[in-house]
């Protein structure tokens, strides 16, 4: 399927594995040029790697930090200073259940 969006940056947070990763992955697929995020630099240079191999080379690169902090979000600002599409994975939704006000 060809999204229209090869080219295009994107930022894709807490992408170091799970549905980050496979967003990441996916975008990288499309030919986005994708920067990941994550607190844990091994990991994230691994899933960069495994991404690049798995799309034949697409151009991955990692930003690291913590998306809850100011620092990891002007880290990852620095490294993708203008995305064009935003993958906010990072963080969650409070704990209780969904219907809860």
């Amino acid at each position: 399927m060809d999204l229209g969006i090869e080219g295009k940056r994107a930022l894709v947070c807490a992408a170091s594995k799970g549905l980050g990763r496979a967003c990441a992955t996916h975008l990288a697929r499309e030919g986005a040029i994708v920067t990941i995020t994550a607190r844990t630099e091994e990991t994230l240079q691994q899933t960069a790697q495994a991404i690049r191999d798995e799309t034949g080379g697409a151009e991955v690169t990692i930003a690291v930090g913590d998306m809850a902090t100011e620092e990891g979000r002007s880290n990852a600002l620095s490294v993708c200073p203008a995305p064009d599409i935003l993958v906010c994975n990072s963080g969650g939704p409070p704990p209780g259940g969904f219907r809860r006000n």
